[in-house]
């Protein structure tokens, strides 16, 4: 049966002897008195509908040692080692001091119990509940976005790396593809054989797997014509072969020769141990592989209101609307140039939010030449005046040429390089563009900008201390369910130092 926590407290109870070592305003503390207030009896019951084969670990004490798990960025050994040596543990979970820990694949069950969950994110709610009751960010309608590269837990694998791992995979996962011949030679231990100094030697390796590789595609195509039934992690493994090999090769010089090509395919799979995590460019010099954590917080307090996980490539603004879907209306939302986006923008339009959002710069055709905002638009008349003081009309497309005008316009030097003339092609939401440039350029942006946009910085120097900045699980889901536990964790250090308490009227803040 699942376990319960007792109320009344042993003889070697570690918080009743050593409540004292704890200290004040510990996140240990606070545990120790109120993880039952916090992770109730019921949290997790819909994760066992079975009453049979149920762990008897209570919901609290699991709840407990997940969040300082997070907050210490431990592994599942290291957690339940130190729930079996350290008071702190002790005495938060409610252990007596002669108790032994459970093992640490409990922690494993638990978490993919989560992860099918309806609501896997439950103990980061718990926490968000907890900020609601005490009233502390109750009033403060700014929320600042931003995001952090985390590092992959895998090594970045070459084209010939992946394809050698994903042909043994698909060879492994799928019996019948092993009767498919294959250059043997190739997928022995270590990498193939070649002169690795021989440009064509390398040529005629990566045109070997590349065929073998399509050769078990196709076969496993046509064993499912003939009536066999592949798994999701068969027809997982059967495509992610494909993918490596296509995504990095271009045809040779002749046929069935192949060449690794001069580009990098822009949602490029880095490893096919975790086929999930991709290149992030943060920076125009910042090139990493893994993923993308986005945090909404909070800028006063530094509380973090929502998270998401993401793959490394995945723009900034393509998270914004998920970290926002419990914000109400009047929500003032600040950014950096990475959310400045028209479509994000009119998403907050719509929800009658208010964006103090950096726009992205305009870039001349011409270095040092006119940009889009000198030239006159009007939209309701369907026209567009260059600085020269030619207008032309906007097509049904949204593009205006001025094509011949250009030939002999003085200013031409500094309009534009192109023979036929400069093209103009507005964005749909080219209004909102426009409008929130000069925005940008009051004290009425800049004032609260510059005053409560870099906070985010706080927040997320906190949510990646120490190690947690490399992730320790495969894969999108696994990690976005260790960022939840994470920005709990985070969330209530804060709250702790904040000054949060519990009475009979509820969770409060000093």
């Amino acid at each position: 049966m699942q376990g319960t926590s007792r109320l009344d407290r042993e003889l070697l109870d570690a918080a009743a002897l050593c409540a004292h070592l704890l200290g004040d305003g510990t996140v240990h503390a606070l545990l120790a008195e109120h993880r039952r207030v916090l992770f109730p009896d019921d949290m997790f019951a819909d994760l066992f509908a079975s009453g049979r084969g149920r762990p008897s670990v209570p919901d609290d004490v699991i709840a407990t040692v997940m969040v300082l798990q997070a907050l210490e960025a431990k592994s599942d050994r290291e957690a339940c080692r130190a729930l079996e040596r350290d008071i702190a543990w002790k005495a938060a979970a409610g252990l007596a001091l002669t108790d032994e820990a459970f093992h640490p694949s409990v922690l494993t069950l638990w978490r993919n119990k989560l992860r099918k969950s309806d609501d896997p994110e439950r103990i980061f709610n718990a926490v968000r509940a907890v900020i609601a009751e005490t009233g502390v960010i109750k009033g403060k309608t700014r929320r600042v976005l931003d995001s952090t590269v985390l590092d992959d837990a895998v090594a970045r694998q070459d084209t010939i790396d992946q394809l050698v791992a994903q042909i043994r995979r698909a060879r492994k996962l799928i019996p019948e593809l092993s009767e498919v011949w294959v250059r043997e030679h190739n997928l022995a231990d270590g990498r193939p054989p070649c002169d690795w100094d021989d440009p064509a030697d390398i040529d005629r390796v990566i045109s070997e797997l590349v065929d073998d590789a399509n050769e078990l595609v196709w076969a496993a195509e046509d064993l499912q014509a003939d009536g066999l039934v592949l798994t999701q992690v068969q027809a997982d493994a059967v495509a992610l072969l494909a993918l490596v090999a296509g995504q990095d090769v271009e045809p040779g010089d002749g046929p069935g020769k192949w060449r690794i090509a001069r580009r990098t395919a822009s949602d490029r799979v880095v490893s096919t141990v975790d086929p999930e995590s991709r290149h992030v460019h943060k920076t125009q010099h910042s090139y990493r592989d893994g993923y993308k954590a986005h945090i909404a917080v909070e800028p006063d307090t530094g509380l973090i209101t929502d998270t998401d996980l993401t793959a490394g490539n995945v723009g900034d603004a393509e998270a914004a609307e998920g970290l926002l879907a419990d914000e109400p209306a009047g929500t003032e939302v600040l950014g950096d140039s990475a959310y400045g986006t028209g479509y994000l923008r009119a998403h907050l339009a719509k929800r009658k939010m208010e964006a103090t959002i950096k726009p992205p710069p305009l870039r001349p055709a011409v270095a040092g030449g006119f940009t889009l905002d000198d030239f006159e638009i009007n939209e309701t008349a369907g026209t567009i005046e260059c600085p020269a003081g030619i207008s032309v009309k906007i097509s049904p497309h949204r593009r205006a040429s001025f094509g011949r005008n250009c030939h002999r316009c003085a200013l031409r030097s500094r309009c534009t390089n192109a023979k036929g003339g400069r093209v103009i092609v507005l964005h749909p939401h080219h209004a909102l563009l426009a409008a929130a440039r000069a925005y940008a350029l009051t004290d009425t942006f800049n004032d609260p900008y510059r005053h409560h946009r870099p906070m985010v910085e706080r927040s997320i120097a906190w949510l990646v201390r120490g190690p947690n900045r490399r992730l320790r699980y495969r894969g999108i889901e696994r990690n976005g369910l260790w960022l939840t536990h994470r920005a709990a964790a985070v969330n209530l250090n804060r709250l702790v130092n904040l000054g949060l308490t519990h009475t009979t009227d509820g969770w409060a803040t000093a």
